[in-house]
Order: C-alpha cells, then sequence, then structure tokens
C-alpha cells in the first residue's frame, strides 16, 4: 500500500483529525484516508463497495467449460508435482 506523508499540516487542523479519530474509534491515520476519501468523492462505505462487488461476480456470464473445471482436482494434481 502507499504511503503517504503530510509536513507542515496546521495545527487546527491536525487537532480536529485527532478529535475526529477519538470519536470514530479510529487511529489519525484511518481517520485521515477516511476523510480523504470523502473529499474525493468516495463516499461509499466498504461494505457498499463490497456488495457491488459481489452482485457484479454474481452476474458475470462464466462458460460451461469453466463451470466443469473440477478445483479440488486441479489443487490435488498442483500438490502431487
Amino acid at each position: 500500500m502507499p504511503l503517504l506523508q503530510v509536513r507542515d499540516c496546521p495545527e487546527d487542523i491536525y487537532k480536529k483529525i485527532v478529535l475526529a479519530a477519538k470519536r470514530k474509534n479510529r487511529t489519525i491515520a484511518q481517520q485521515t484516508v477516511v476523510l480523504l476519501g470523502k473529499s474525493l468523492g468516495q463516499e461509499e462505505s466498504n461494505i457498499e463497495r463490497r456488495k457491488r462487488l459481489l452482485e457484479k461476480i454474481q452476474t458475470r456470464n462464466i462458460s460451461e467449460t469453466t463451470k466443469e473445471i473440477d478445483a479440488v482436482a486441479l489443487l490435488r494434481e498442483d500438490r502431487d508435482r
């Protein structure tokens, strides 16, 4: 995961982030990421994003050939090598 370092953050902004983090029971880093995400228009929660991704996966068209593949047999074959 990329690292983001902020220098010369105004003290009043830092204090607001600290207070918000305490209220939400988050670390300062977690709260900062949440605030950045919201300011960039990514207000969708992790749960909502996961639900949307699962729905997308479930609606994909999977060919019959792919459905016939036995995953257990493939794993067993790989482990026997």
